[in-house]
């Protein structure tokens, strides 16, 4: 069992829970960060800093955790949701606001010698000033707060379109083409350039159909191109993982996409 430090204070309860179970998994699988990165292919000073609460981890990155673990993605991926609702908002009230202006001196009252009407248009300016300043430190912390509500929509959606689509009994059946080629010494089959997406059971997608194609020019037929990740291709991936020498967990990732590209067919 690792020996974990405490999660900084400031954490919300709902971000802390995330990474206390995401700590439980890792722990389960009896797992290092060196074996998290080769396994979903983010680096062990990224899972160093998600387990220790400094950064959030991806959506991707807590779905194939959740899969390594044996655990139930939908519900990790709930909690996730729930975490980068709280750990915007972290973010948003930890954004300083811009310095108040200082006030401005009040003129001493007038005296016989001095009329009142000789300091009127000083302090008319002076107010003029200090509106300025405050509708100006508004406007830029409203800026501020609309900025990070837009990089963290970005973010998200920059991720669910990374992440591959699951089966459901609704799906088409879908017959790819294979057209194979070698560039700088890799195989592609025009279906996809990706080098390190992660695939797993139940996965669909021309992504997966770009899998089949290279392990059935390697020698290791999964059968039909169909692009569906099914028993047959989970078999064929544990095949070339076991020729290779990598993590046999039939789950393809950086290193499973480079075996595929690279290799000679058997």
């Amino acid at each position: 069992m690792s020996r974990w430090k405490e999660l900084p204070a400031e954490l919300h309860p709902d971000v802390s829970q995330l990474i206390v179970r995401l700590r439980r998994l890792k722990d389960r699988g009896e797992l290092g960060t060196r074996q998290l990165a080769a396994k979903t292919g983010y680096s062990a000073r990224s899972w160093q800093r998600y387990l220790n609460g400094r950064s959030l981890p991806p959506r991707e990155a807590v779905e194939a955790m959740a899969r390594i673990g044996g655990d139930d993605p939908s519900r990790l991926l709930v909690l996730h949701e729930i975490a980068a609702e709280h750990w915007a908002q972290g973010r948003e009230a930890a954004t300083p606001a811009p310095e108040s202006a200082p006030a401005a001196p009040v003129p001493a009252p007038p005296t016989e010698r001095q009329p009142y009407g000789r300091y009127a248009p000083a302090l008319v300016a002076v107010g003029a000033v200090a509106l300025v300043l405050s509708v100006s430190a508004s406007v830029l912390l409203a800026v501020r707060l609309a900025d990070a509500r837009t990089a963290l929509a970005d973010e998200r959606a920059s991720t669910v379109m990374a992440t591959p689509s699951t089966a459901s009994e609704s799906l088409v059946p879908v017959v790819y083409t294979c057209r194979l080629e070698q560039r700088d010494g890799r195989w592609y089959a025009g279906l996809s350039r990706t080098t390190d997406t992660i695939l797993a059971y139940t996965h669909v997608g021309p992504m997966v159909a770009e899998a089949q194609c290279l392990l059935r020019r390697a020698g290791i037929p999964p059968g039909d191109i169909d692009g569906v990740f099914g028993p047959n291709t989970q078999r064929a991936v544990q095949r070339i993982q076991t020729r290779d020498g990598l993590v046999v967990d039939g789950v393809i990732g950086r290193h499973t996409w480079k075996a595929l590209r690279e290799a000679a067919p058997k």
